[in-house]
């Protein structure tokens, strides 16, 4: 609940800021503060929706969520760095056009502008900092980026004020915007990792078969998979070669020293009476109940 909060302030901070930054944009006449403008407006949307399937990921497991909804809190994280990463691109582009067409712009408003830019998304960041899920996460990025957004905007707009070197302003635009979307694609490789049930960072699993096999009683490890649900909530499933069902104990305290809380484990006298894995045969089995 304390998340959800969370990530409810951060919107209503940057839903806010966004309709002042317009205003601010289109009086100053900078590129940087209304291509941030639209940042913050795709930003708030994504809070918003992030907020949604963040409260949803909290709920109870039920028949048609077997594992539970924590995974919406991981969609919540694709929505919020979709919608950040079409933001850059649309401000790239419209930087590139203030670089080719330059037009006058009020330094002494964008300077104050960029002050209170820092100060609301700072705000923002200090109350979403602290997440542990990629939807948290990926939140306290963007609020995190926009700080150093509008620090680079307060730095350019005093050089221009006392240089009138226009093409700051859009230089400015392009640097913050490459710097998002950089951080951005970190994020979705996060994401997509999650989604195609990669094994999870944090475990290493030649490691922990080398654990697991120095268990006493354990002659070998197979068909061993490692996949997270929402980059927190860790799963194994494998085939433990054992006479001694006992084993079964020690390979859960182990799994546990790694993270690893969820398991699936089924002992195997032999190797040759270990299942043998054929997702292919399995498939076809399930086509011929149909």
């Amino acid at each position: 609940m304390k998340s959800e909060r969370k990530i409810l302030a951060a919107f209503l901070l940057n839903l806010l800021f966004s309709v002042f930054e317009f205003i601010g944009g289109i009086f100053t006449g900078s590129i940087a503060i209304l291509s941030d403008a639209v940042h913050d407006i795709g930003d708030a949307a994504s809070i918003g929706i992030s907020y949604f399937l963040e409260k949803k990921s909290r709920k109870e497991r039920d028949e048609k969520h077997t594992f539970g909804y924590a995974r919406y809190s991981v969609l919540g994280g694709l929505v919020t760095t979709s919608i950040l990463i079409l933001g850059s691109c649309a401000v790239v582009y419209n930087a590139i056009r203030r670089i080719v067409c330059p037009v006058e712009i009020d330094y002494n408003g964008m300077i104050v502008v960029a002050l209170i830019g820092a100060a609301v998304n700072f705000a923002a960041a200090y109350f979403t900092h602290g997440g542990h899920s990629v939807n948290q996460r990926a939140v306290n990025l963007h609020m995190l980026e926009d700080v150093l957004s509008w620090i680079v905007v307060l730095i350019g707009s005093l050089v221009m004020r006392f240089t009138d070197i226009r093409i700051i302003d859009p230089l400015m635009s392009l640097g913050v915007a490459f710097f998002i979307l950089f951080n951005c694609l970190k994020n979705m490789k996060e994401i997509f990792d999650i989604f195609l049930e990669k094994t999870p960072e944090s475990c290493d699993i030649k490691e922990l078969k080398e654990h697991l096999l120095r268990i006493e009683g354990i002659s070998d490890i197979k068909n061993l998979h490692l996949w997270t649900l929402d980059g927190n909530i860790h799963f194994a499933m494998m085939h433990v070669i054992s006479e001694n069902p006992e084993v079964k104990e020690k390979v859960r305290e182990e799994l546990e020293e790694h993270g690893i809380l969820n398991s699936v484990i089924e002992i195997c006298n032999t190797t040759d009476n270990c299942p043998k894995e054929d997702y292919s045969l399995k498939i076809e089995t399930c086509r011929h109940q149909h």
